[in-house]
């Protein structure tokens, strides 16, 4: 078979042979809870994002840019968007005055 022509992923009969537990069934799932529920501990201590900021100081967009612009900001490492947010407030405030 050709390369490009490979299947990728898993079929039906694939997890069939490889699956011990049985098919769930419309009252397996009306029986079921919510994780929550049943591991309220674990579900506490799961961090759901960064949640709401207390005083949002900046908007989310999403903007195109260069790679090689990129590859500038991230060869220094982490907080490389926030080194780029900086350079563009430098210029604002340059344009500005």
């Amino acid at each position: 078979m050709k390369a490009s022509k490979k299947r990728r992923g898993f079929t039906a009969k694939d997890l069939k042979e490889v699956s011990d537990s049985p098919e769930l069934s419309k009252a397996d799932f009306a029986k079921a809870k919510p994780f929550s529920e049943v591991f309220p501990g674990l579900s506490a201590s799961i961090r759901k994002g960064r949640g709401p900021n207390k005083a949002p100081t900046k908007e989310l967009v999403s903007i195109r840019l260069s790679r090689n612009v990129i590859e500038y900001f991230k060869k220094e490492g982490d907080g490389w968007q926030t080194r780029i947010d900086e350079t563009l407030q430098k210029a604002v405030k340059r344009k500005a005055s």
